[in-house]
């Protein structure tokens, strides 16, 4: 009897994994963590996208430093707490998140969960490319070049044919979203101001909550908690081929990558908090007027970089939504979807990805569509999709066939909860402001 083959995916996979298991038994650990990490830090990174710093962007502006600072953290906590679920699903399930829904809970609703994630994917995607163009127009650069040139960063990255590339390759671009640290350095805060935030908390913002307010507390946690986050780390997880025992290694990756955005979202808001101190007001996102209202505060350099970094943010959310959008596509048609495989062998796979993002794009070319609204009602829309997202994983980590003794524990059982719990009472806040808009809490 002959025997089949491996197929390339199998092929790439299997010498990842070669190198993963002599780094194991070289006791190597800095170049085994070297070799795994990537999804966590990817997926926190590239959720620090375009709406995301421009929602920081807004909260330093609209309210400097205090409150927000300490909030944002924790929501990162929370991101934490539910991506850590997708690490285990993927590593012992080997199978993408859409799939997974579509095994357990039927047809209908994993098309539900596809369609679902089609849609705000491309939403959020028109946002990445808004704010491609607010970067570019900094420079003077036109947005036919600016989404062109997206969409060309987009091909070299899948031009690779191996995920371990992809993965590298969009890693060192994410990597960027750090170029806020040294643009709030440079804006020369008060530090005691900043320490202060964190050690003296309010419960919440000065002022309190007002329908206004609301909304930036909602577009700040929708900066750091979407339904793409789990389509897209479980699938990396399993295309990346990580196993059982990477596990404790993911969660690792996870955490660095939630400290490191964390970090640049923070410094997002230190950065433009001059313009809170002097009240300004940059609201028209599309011309990239923060960079421009923060020349005379913090300089041309770091306005500079400021534009920089929200172009970068950008780019990289472009290719990594693309990709979960991708994913989930083929999970649920199940047809060839993963990054170790050339084109000719799923084809359906780069086409979605590529067509969701060329889609997005051109609408942002569309004269007069209203790019300001859809920065900010993207971030709320995620929060409001979140609660059945967060239902699904809960019901998968808690399943016992698939899970086996990797399901969750009552600990991380109560955290999950609560993430779920916090998610649906800001979306239930958001509603209460909605019916009465003039309500001050």
């Amino acid at each position: 009897m002959s025997m089949q083959a491996p197929s390339r995916e199998d092929a790439a996979r299997a010498l990842d994994r070669i190198k993963v298991g002599r780094a194991r038994q070289g006791r190597s650990r800095l170049r085994l963590l070297w070799l795994l990490v990537g999804p966590g830090i990817l997926v926190m990174l590239g959720e620090n996208d375009g709406p995301s710093m421009l929602s920081y962007s807004a909260t330093g502006s609209q309210f400097g430093i205090g409150f927000f600072l300490p909030f944002v953290v924790f929501t990162f906590m929370l991101a934490f707490v539910a991506q850590e679920i997708t690490v285990r699903l993927g590593a012992v399930s080997k199978a993408g998140h859409a799939e997974l829904i579509y095994r357990r809970f039927g047809r209908f609703w994993g098309n539900f969960a596809m369609i679902d994630l089609l849609f705000t994917n491309v939403l959020t995607l028109i946002t990445e490319f808004v704010a491609v163009v607010a970067g570019a127009s900094y420079f003077g650069i036109s947005k036919y070049i600016a989404v062109s040139v997206a969409l060309l960063v987009v091909v070299v990255a899948l031009s690779s044919r191996r995920y371990w590339s992809w993965e590298r390759i969009t890693m060192g671009l994410a990597l960027l979203n750090l170029i806020f640290i040294p643009v709030a350095i440079m804006s020369h805060p008060d530090w005691s101001a900043v320490g202060g935030s964190f050690l003296d908390w309010s419960p919440l913002p000065s002022g309190g909550l007002n329908s206004s307010t609301v909304i930036i507390l909602l577009s700040d946690i929708g900066a750091t908690i979407t339904p793409w986050m789990l389509f897209f780390q479980q699938g990396a997880v399993s295309d990346k081929g990580l196993a059982v025992r990477d596990i404790k290694l993911g969660r690792i990756d996870t955490g660095i990558g939630a400290l490191l955005a964390a970090l640049a979202a923070v410094a997002c808001i230190i950065a433009t908090a001059p313009l809170y101190i002097h009240h300004m007001n940059a609201g028209q996102y599309g011309a990239a007027q923060f960079a421009q209202a923060l020349v005379p505060y913090i300089g041309h350099v770091a306005a500079t970089l400021f534009a920089i970094g929200i172009l970068e943010a950008g780019l990289v959310a472009i290719v990594a939504i693309s990709t979960s959008s991708a994913y989930a596509f083929g999970e649920v048609t199940q047809k060839a979807h993963s990054l170790n495989r050339p084109f000719r062998e799923a084809k359906g796979f780069y086409s979605i990805l590529f067509l969701v993002a060329a889609l997005s794009g051109a609408i942002v070319l569309i004269p007069g569509f209203p790019l300001e609204f859809v920065v900010i009602i993207v971030n709320v829309l995620a929060v409001l999709t979140m609660p059945p997202a967060i239902g699904f994983l809960l019901l998968l980590v808690n399943d016992k066939e698939i899970m086996g003794e990797h399901r969750s524990g009552w600990f991380l059982n109560i955290l999950g909860v609560g993430v779920g719990v916090f998610v649906s009472l800001a979306g239930i806040l958001y509603a209460i402001t909605v019916i009465f808009p003039n309500l001050q809490l």
